[in-house]
């Protein structure tokens, strides 16, 4: 078997942990970029060696995006910043919080979202990007709110064959659609609760609070969202959203996930509420659906018992491209947990890192 790569963002810089053939040990590395905050991480896998891309946040220095193709033994920096507003839009980059290599289809783009809430494209796998201007000049965006965490683009999803389709989350904007690579965009929220508003306007036309979206291995066109306060599946690309929350012990959250080579296989993290921050019960459960929703399964074999409250942020939990497929995620306590099979059992990984914002893994 092909060695596995884990790379977590915490607070304080990234670790990178591998293990050799998917069994034994973990040998993990670390910290790069000490005392920096790491949002973003994308592995990209297109390559004949895959490339590291991390958006890491300097106190001193402002955020950047580095990249690595030996696997993190050395890291090369733009001698300009590789994402930065023009002038003209009179805005400063807080944030990378996305960095995404698209399909197959594209095998240089990376898109890379950000705080403020914009989109970037690259076109030469992430040394430079050039600001998205049709989602920047948007008619709505002026009239997207900042989340708890920030007003973000802080998730992006390419289909998988067709270039053209690319799928935003924005905090708190909604879920945004481009079917012209681009071009223009479209609010796509038909469905989803904005619970934070009147009873008699929870579900706008734009403004949901979107915590993260993930695409079906098997069908591109279902994608699951956990929303602030729900979970969603859709069935056409995103146009209209059902609730599938039923099974689950909250609706709040902020990472979803899914399986990457089985259908109707996604993963979440479950969340008390929004006013208590804490897992329900103070239990560390991940929760699978087998069936697209229908039904959810508590999964805690090998996770700690109760007392726990270390809570999942949105991209704080994911997949990796091996079989059976591991799942992989890291809490605000500064623990990572590993899964080799599928999430039926659970090994802890690392303990009393700083707050874990991100978690990345891939076969390499």
């Amino acid at each position: 078997m092909d060695d596995v790569m884990l790379a977590v963002g915490t607070q304080k810089g990234l670790f990178l942990a591998r293990r050799e053939g998917g069994g034994g040990r973990w040998e993990m590395d670390g910290p790069h970029f000490p005392m920096q905050a790491v949002y973003s991480v994308g592995i990209d896998t297109r390559r004949a060696v895959p490339r590291l891309l991390v958006g890491a946040d300097s106190s001193h220095f402002g955020p950047s995006v580095f990249r690595s193709d030996d696997l993190g033994a050395s890291w090369q920096e733009p001698s300009r910043p590789a994402v930065r507003f023009p002038a003209d839009t009179g805005t400063s980059l807080e944030r990378v919080w996305q960095l995404h290599p698209a399909g197959p289809a594209s095998p240089d783009v990376v898109w890379a979202g950000t705080q403020p809430g914009a989109l970037f494209r690259s076109q030469d796998g992430g040394e430079s990007f050039e600001l998205v201007r049709s989602l920047w000049e948007h008619p709505q965006r002026p009239q997207w709110e900042a989340g708890f965490g920030g007003q973000a683009v802080h998730t992006v999803v390419t289909h998988p064959t067709d270039a053209e389709r690319v799928t935003v989350a924005v905090s708190t904007g909604g879920v945004y659609r481009s079917q012209d690579g681009g071009a223009s965009w479209a609010p796509s929220n038909s469905g989803v609760q904005a619970t934070f508003l009147p009873e008699e306007q929870r579900y706008p036309e734009f403004g949901q609070c979107v915590h993260k979206i993930a695409q079906d291995a098997a069908d591109p066109e279902r994608l699951y969202l956990q929303n602030h306060g729900g979970v969603y599946r859709s069935d056409d690309g995103g146009a209209r959203w059902e609730g599938i929350a039923d099974g689950l012990p909250a609706e709040f959250g902020f990472a979803v996930a899914t399986h990457k080579s089985r259908g109707d296989v996604a993963y979440v993290f479950p969340v008390a509420a929004d006013s208590f921050r804490m897992p329900p019960d103070f239990r560390c459960r991940v929760y699978r659906t087998e069936d697209a929703g229908r039904s959810w399964t508590a999964l805690s074999d090998g996770l700690p018992e109760v007392p726990s409250y270390g809570v999942v942020l949105r991209d704080a939990l994911w997949t990796d491209d091996g079989d059976p497929g591991g799942v992989y995620f890291g809490n605000r306590n500064g623990e990572v947990y590993a899964s080799a099979d599928q999430g039926d059992t659970w090994e802890l990984v690392a303990a009393h890192l700083p707050d874990v914002l991100c978690v990345r893994a891939a076969v390499v």
